[in-house]
């Protein structure tokens, strides 16, 4: 093998944000290990990128098939490894990559260029939009495009001469290049974690869903709502919302007429009468916070909800499984059951977010 040949790969690849590659990584084996797929995981601290090495290239494609996005916490986006090139050569880089997509009768619908979310990442950024250009161009002069395909190319670059080539099936795969919804600040937004809210709306529910369950007229509880960053969501969709928290909330808002401010512990409070959503994020332990939630779904005071779960130090991955679990359970002893979707934002920090709707569908 030359040095500019590719390494041949049989795995998986996927996106995470840095510092996180350990609890993707644990996600990635578990799921593995449920459908029977036996590999293993490798990663760099800090390098936002995860690979899952599988013993051959239809293991690969299999696991790859079974594993959604959406059902991955810690993962933005999941790919199926074609190669990896670890010295391209700087002259003729798509000249390198040509051969291996050639010999293939896939085509693709696009392709997206794209880099690890890292401050080294960040770098590459002017150097992927002239590359992907030139390589759009390429595929469709090789008539390896093909609007119409569930495929999408992925090249991934870790360095100007070294990349991972990969393919998703956008049926299945994030929306967004590295995973990553590109959300601007609304400057009339109390504070940013209003992004927080944005962006889980985006990503957890389906366009069909945030049509049906953000409806105008809506009633909603944000527990530890100050100053107002996940209530201005709310508020901006025309919902009604009960804001509960000891501090104060944004003039704004409370000019809305679409706003009661009650400072009470968010604790304590209860609904007189069911909500259509319960929002909620607080600074506390995880499963302190699973167990308010869990109470609410339990007994019927929402509809649904979006919270989020502050992550520990350690055990970042088991204590997540536990908080999860420990809502479903709850909720069963009710003779309910409970859909819950979860998602480590690109907005989030040390803390996921997660959507729980009751008789979820």
């Amino acid at each position: 093998m030359s040095e500019t040949s590719p390494a041949p790969k049989t795995g998986l690849l996927a996106y995470c944000r840095a510092g996180f590659e350990g609890e993707c990584a644990q996600e990635l084996s578990d799921h593995a290990t449920r459908h029977a797929a036996y590999g293993f995981a490798r990663t760099q601290p800090n390098s936002a990128l995860v690979e899952f090495v599988l013993a051959d290239s239809e293991q690969a494609a299999q696991l790859h098939a079974s594993m959604h996005y959406s059902d991955l916490i810690f993962a933005r986006q999941i790919l199926l490894v074609l190669a990896h090139f670890p010295s391209l050569p700087i002259h003729d880089r798509i000249g390198a990559l040509l051969p291996m997509l050639k010999s293939s009768d896939t085509r693709y619908c696009d392709a997206w260029i794209e880099t690890p979310d890292t401050d080294a990442g960040k770098e590459l950024s002017a150097f992927c939009r002239a590359f992907n250009a030139a390589l759009i161009g390429v595929l469709k002069r090789e008539k390896l495009i093909d609007r119409s395909s569930s495929k999408r190319l992925h090249v991934c670059f870790t360095r100007t001469d070294a990349a991972f080539l990969a393919e998703s099936d956008i049926r299945y795969a994030s929306s967004w290049p590295q995973g990553i919804p590109r959300l601007k600040f609304p400057r009339e937004a109390p504070s940013r974690s209003t992004l927080k809210l944005d962006e889980a709306f985006q990503v957890l529910l389906s366009e069909t869903e945030r049509e049906r369950l953000l409806r105008a007229g809506m009633s909603a509880v944000d527990l530890g709502a100050a100053p107002g960053g996940w209530t201005w969501q709310l508020v901006r969709r025309s919902i009604h919302v009960t804001a509960i928290d000891n501090g104060p909330m944004d003039q704004g808002l409370l000019d809305s007429g679409l706003l009661n401010h009650l400072r009470e512990d968010g604790f304590r409070y209860q609904p007189k009468r069911p909500v259509d959503w319960l929002v909620c994020d607080m600074v506390e332990k995880p499963r302190r916070v699973a167990e308010l939630i869990a109470q609410w779904l339990a007994a019927g005071w929402c509809r649904q909800a979006i919270f989020n779960l502050k992550l520990p130090m350690k055990q970042r991955y088991n204590e997540i499984q536990l908080c999860l679990a420990l809502i479903r359970d709850h909720v069963a002893t009710e003779g309910k059951s409970v859909e819950l979707r979860a998602k480590q934002l690109y907005h989030d920090r040390e803390e996921i977010t997660v959507f729980a709707q009751i008789g979820g569908r």
